[in-house]
Parts: structure tokens; sequence; C-alpha cells
């Protein structure tokens, strides 16, 4: 997935809050928006280089989205925005083994108390419910989730292991938002719950996936499956 809009190179400086960074860019420090409300404090840090998208949208108040950052010499996209992009794009060319043969693809519907990121179906009406999470944390190859607790995110397990239940195809897609990658987990000490919902989906029946990611300064694409350690 290629965006549409211009890359500018900045340095950041601070985030003052979850919505906003200041940065510098053309020695001019000015504000951005973040395109992501996790806490990204291993990335964010003062001096890395960051990547901004130019937004011509006169109404709004801030010019550009702060959608990327080196961390070291890895570029990790932050944009919580695009992960279901990717995989709209990775599910429509067949990437994703295990989904090729749904090919009807709806995005944001409900099922319960929960309006999933993805309805998949077969033209015989076998239907699938996709919840897709961006990842961001990393460490030594290894990468986590949640980087804050996230009482959304457990609902939406209970909901898949319900779907399940109810005899529907079920699975959650962690999409690691860099490539350097080679293990998945949860993040048990930030979110215990979420941790012991993601066990228990497994041991319902409900599939997880974990796959990495091509980033490049105007994109990123799904790369390939990572181990899952549960």
């Amino acid at each position: 997935m290629k965006y549409e809009k211009k890359i500018f190179e900045a340095i950041f400086l601070e985030r003052p809050n979850r919505f906003n960074a200041l940065v510098l860019l053309n020695n001019e420090e000015i504000i951005v928006h973040v395109p992501n409300t996790g806490r990204c404090r291993e990335i964010l840090v003062k001096g890395c280089r960051v990547y901004l998208r130019e937004e011509l949208n006169p109404t709004r108040k801030t010019k550009y989205d702060l959608v990327a950052a080196l961390k070291g010499d890895k570029l990790i996209s932050i944009d919580s925005q695009v992960p279901n992009k990717v995989v709209d794009e990775a599910l429509k060319m067949g990437k994703i083994e295990k989904l090729k043969k749904y090919n009807n693809i709806l995005r944001e519907k409900t099922f319960g108390k929960s309006r999933f990121d993805f309805k998949l179906s077969t033209d015989e009406d076998e239907v699938y419910y996709l919840e897709v999470k961006g990842v961001t944390l990393e460490e030594n190859r290894y990468s986590r989730f949640p980087d804050a607790p996230t009482e959304r995110g457990t609902k939406h397990l209970m909901e898949l292991i319900e779907a399940k239940k109810q005899g529907y195809g079920a699975g959650v897609m962690f999409l690691i938002q860099l490539d350097e990658v080679d293990k998945f987990s949860p993040q048990d000490e930030r979110d215990p719950a979420f941790g012991i919902a993601l066990r228990l989906a497994k041991e319902s029946g409900v599939d997880v996936f974990a796959y990495n990611c091509i980033v490049e300064e105007d994109g990123l694409s799904i790369n390939e499956p990572v181990e899952i350690i549960l």
C-alpha cells in the first residue's frame, strides 16, 4: 500500500499529548498530528528521524500526520489507520494462505456488540470474521501487543470466541508495522487481561495470525508470517 500524498522527513522533538507531536521540519518547529493514540515511547525518542504525510485539508488544525519513525536503523510505521488497508490489499491479492478462499470482502461489519474490521465470505456463504490489530512495540526482533491496556481489544477477542461458537470462522490478525521481527506474543505485563483472552480465543478455535511488514517511507505492505508464542 502506497501513500498517495507527499512525504517529508523531519526530526522529532516531543509529544505534548497523545494526539500531537512537536517536530523540526526545514529548521522550523511545527505541531503535527500523531495518528496513533498508543504510547510509542520506545519509538518517538527526542532527536529521532520521523516521516510526515502531507494532509491537504483546509479544515485541519495540523498540516501533517506523523506516520513513521526510525528506531535505530529500523523504520517503523506508527499510523494506526493503515493496518486495515494493508490487510485489505493482502486479502485481495491472496497473500494470507488460510483466507484465500474468501472472495467476498466487506469492511467494518457488526457482530453482536462489536464491529469487526472484516467480514469475509465465499460464494457458498461461508462466513469469517477478522479483526486487525496494528503492532509497533518491538525489542530484539520480538514484537508484542498491546503497548497500553485495551479493554476494547479484549472485548473483540471475546466476540470472536462467540462468533466461533455460532459456527462462523473467526480470526485476529496482528499486523506488525516493521520488517525485522521473528516472534510475537501478547504483552502480559501491560495488559494481562488481553493475554488471557488471546489464549482463550486460540483454545476456542479462533485463528491467530501475526505478519510483519515491509515498511518504506511512502507506504507499507504485508510481508511474511512470524512465530506466535502464547
